[in-house]
């Protein structure tokens, strides 16, 4: 079965134009790094459906852990209650954090991960004694944390969001910072985090609650990267101003980076850390916010009213815990090593992609599991809706390549355990759509 047209479904399939002819693919079974579709076609997941299979699909040791924990519980509403499976993954997570944090706070998805930070955040100066409230956040241009209104408040006004303006809580935005095409024409190691400047102002002038940011790399908004200077000037203003520092990893987390956190990387401990995706393996949905210990105390009281009324109906799905500590346990086994690999083997094609692709694209550019470049037009257009993402998107599936261009951002994101001969493939059909794109009568 192949559709079309959204419109003729069933489904209201997201981030598709609905009266737009686009073929859609009938996915019917998945293995390692290939999907398959109705039609027998096996093509190569390069983005770890939306970065989340990130030991590949249906991988034997989840699927055992799922199987097992199906035998005994599969759901129970955590308000009241506790169960060993949320136990156990809790603690493997303040364990992969290295004791940097005190409690998980469960929910289903990255936005509502991040909705609960935010609410945290303003909660704890309400609670704190001898505090005035603070509701305020400073935020990125270049930030997405999510389509839920408190997650598109601390987002960048982009493409996502700005439709819904009118619906924005006060924020302060600020230009992100990007290493890769500076606007004070810096290098990193010759920068003073000019990119901070006016943030630096405005957060000695005014009481904030939060500065939320994506560490190390602006993922759905171009897989920006930059130094991790900038989270070092952060946490000393945050310690400075008595701000809290939130870090959204969502993207990040689960050994994204080549270390379990993105903030480990860096070497900048945040006060909020919030993760999702690849925690389940891709499995079931599953998000967590850790909190330290010295916010959790605020919260510890008699007083009903400084207690935190916030829950999700699945929240700490026994079925989505197991899994979780299934994965964190192949991390910790396995999966580090292997993203370090990757990421070599990453620089290694990078290297020869550049040198064939010449002046055609720009800030080709690799850190842990991550490939990404920009497709180098006359006129940047830098819009998510830019059409040549779709354009290279259409043609790579006649290698049955599957990726998602971020509009002239190309990027792979593949599973750790993605083998060497379907990278192999990935790159060559890049190479051969692009080519093509630049001498389409050789092609």
């Amino acid at each position: 079965m192949r559709n079309e047209n959204p419109v003729n479904t069933y489904t209201w399939v997201p981030l598709t134009i609905q009266d737009e002819s686009e073929t859609l693919l009938n996915i019917v079974s998945a293995e390692k790094e290939f999907v398959t579709d109705s039609d027998g076609n096996v093509w190569i997941d390069a983005i770890s459906s939306w970065w989340t299979m990130i030991f590949g699909h249906r991988h034997p040791r989840l699927l055992l852990a799922l199987q097992n924990q199906l035998q005994s519980l599969d759901h129970v509403m955590l308000a009241g209650n506790i169960h060993e499976p949320a136990e156990n993954l809790s603690k493997a997570i303040l364990d992969l954090t290295e004791s940097n944090f005190a409690k998980v706070f469960y929910s289903d998805n990255g936005s509502n991960a991040i909705e609960i930070s935010l609410k945290l955040a303003i909660q704890y100066y309400q609670n704190l004694p001898n505090s005035k409230p603070r509701s305020e956040f400073l935020v990125f241009s270049n930030s997405y944390h999510g389509d839920s209104i408190g997650a598109m408040n601390v987002s960048g006004q982009n493409y996502f969001n700005r439709i819904f303006s009118e619906l924005r809580f006060p924020t302060k935005e600020f230009p992100a910072p990007n290493c890769m095409n500076c606007p004070w024409g810096k290098k990193p190691d010759h920068c003073s985090t000019e990119c901070l400047s006016d943030l630096e102002l405005a957060i000695k002038q005014k009481d904030f609650a939060g500065i939320v940011i994506e560490p190390l790399v602006f993922g759905a908004n171009g897989m920006l990267f930059y130094d991790k200077k900038v989270l070092v000037k952060l946490r000393e203003l945050a310690t400075y101003t008595g701000t809290l520092l939130i870090f959204d990893e969502v993207f990040t987390g689960m050994g994204k980076l080549g270390e379990p956190f993105a903030f480990q990387k860096a070497g900048v401990v945040p006060d909020l850390l919030v993760f999702a995706k690849g925690l389940t393996g891709g499995i079931l949905p599953l998000a967590c916010t850790l909190v330290p210990k010295f916010i959790y105390e605020t919260f510890r009281s008699k007083d009903p009213y400084k207690a935190f009324f916030h829950a999700h109906t699945m929240t700490g799905n026994a079925l989505a815990c197991s899994l979780g500590y299934e994965a964190i346990t192949m991390l910790n086994e396995f999966g580090l090593t292997q993203v370090k690999e990757l990421e070599k083997k990453l620089k290694q094609y990078a290297e020869s992609f550049q040198k064939k692709m010449g002046n055609s694209i720009e800030n080709v550019r690799v850190m842990g599991g991550i490939f990404a470049f920009e497709w180098k037009e006359p006129v940047a257009n830098d819009e998510y809706l830019n059409p040549i993402g779709k354009q290279i998107r259409n043609s790579l599936r006649k290698f049955l390549i599957l990726l998602r261009p971020l509009g002239r951002t190309i990027y792979i994101t593949p599973p750790y355990t993605i083998s060497d001969a379907s990278l192999e493939k990935i790159f060559f059909a890049l190479e051969t759509t692009l080519l093509g794109f630049l001498e389409p009568e050789k092609y």
